[in-house]
């Protein structure tokens, strides 16, 4: 199995769990007695981790390497690291011999670390500058899709109640159609967690060129953070397995939560007032019978 890169921002427990499927049987493991209780291996020797997981000492190494570390007290150094975040992602791998008391756990586990570990990493500066945008803007369009149409929609549904025009595009067409369109003044907001997406990258550059602002929410590295005006990574433990939550739509929520709660609180006591009225005449709309 040939090295992975090195990445500073990874989380090593997060790499074992991913590329456990790919190693060799006798390095998978090893990988097993990391995933099930990597407290314990901080205190081991290679010698003692290769008699626990009942392989050899070379072994262990082959698996530090195969992970992308140096060796195996570079490993235990960014497991140290990794355990210092919070609670163990890889205490949410879900088994099928698992009962709903412990899928509860480790979904909440899973949400919890990797949602911590975004807040870890996130840019507040940039931030701040998206604040900015959205607080002078007067139209608004949120871009994406699949899970990122969720948020786009999320997002289209809170903006609004500030008294500017919003809406959300998740076909690629109308992204294209409705980028042309945006001049200064607008604002466009790409959500993408691959930031690959063709039509997202063109819907960004095309409302740029026509002068409206761009902000991004979306990973490291990504050919649509270099089409943006203001990039807000966000970075998580986020991964493709079939039985865990889709973190980066997760994070994504978190982040237009708190643009948005921003700006309202900068729009004063007009603003909180007709709020107010709103939530009001919502409340009338519900039920007060006991059933």
């Amino acid at each position: 199995m040939p090295t992975p890169p090195r990445l500073a921002l990874e989380n090593i427990i997060e790499v074992v769990r991913t590329a456990r499927p790919d190693l060799r049987k006798s390095d998978r493991k090893v990988a097993d007695l990391v995933l099930s209780d990597p407290h314990r291996l901080l205190g081991l020797t290679v010698a003692e981790t290769a008699h626990l997981a009942e392989v050899s000492q070379p072994t262990v190494i082959r698996f530090c390497v195969a992970t992308g570390c140096l060796g195996f007290q570079d490993f235990k150094l960014r497991l140290a690291h990794s355990l210092a975040l919070g609670t163990p992602a890889t205490h949410s791998v879900l088994l099928k011999t698992d009962k709903p008391t412990a899928i509860v756990d480790k979904v909440f586990d899973y949400t919890i670390s990797s949602l911590d570990w975004a807040r870890q990493h996130l840019d507040r500066s940039a931030i701040a500058a998206a604040i900015d945008i959205l607080e002078a803007a007067q139209r608004i369009e949120f871009f994406g899709f699949g899970a990122s149409g969720i948020v786009a929609a999320d997002a289209q549904q809170k903006f609004p109640l500030f008294g500017v025009p919003c809406g959300a595009q998740s076909d690629s067409h109308q992204q294209i159609m409705v980028a042309s369109m945006m001049g200064p003044g607008d604002v466009a907001v790409m959500i993408s967690n691959t930031g690959n997406t063709r039509s997202i990258i063109q819907s960004a550059r095309t409302a740029r060129e026509n002068g409206a602002k761009t902000i991004c929410i979306t990973g490291s590295n990504t050919a649509l953070a270099k089409a943006c005006d203001v990039v807000l990574i966000v970075e998580t433990l986020d991964n493709t397995d079939l039985y865990t939550p889709t973190i980066s739509r997760i994070a994504a929520l978190v982040i237009i939560d708190i643009l948005s709660t921003a700006v309202a609180f900068r729009r004063g006591e007009n603003h909180l007032s007709r709020f107010t009225t709103m939530k009001t005449r919502l409340q009338d709309l519900r039920t007060t019978d006991q059933l």
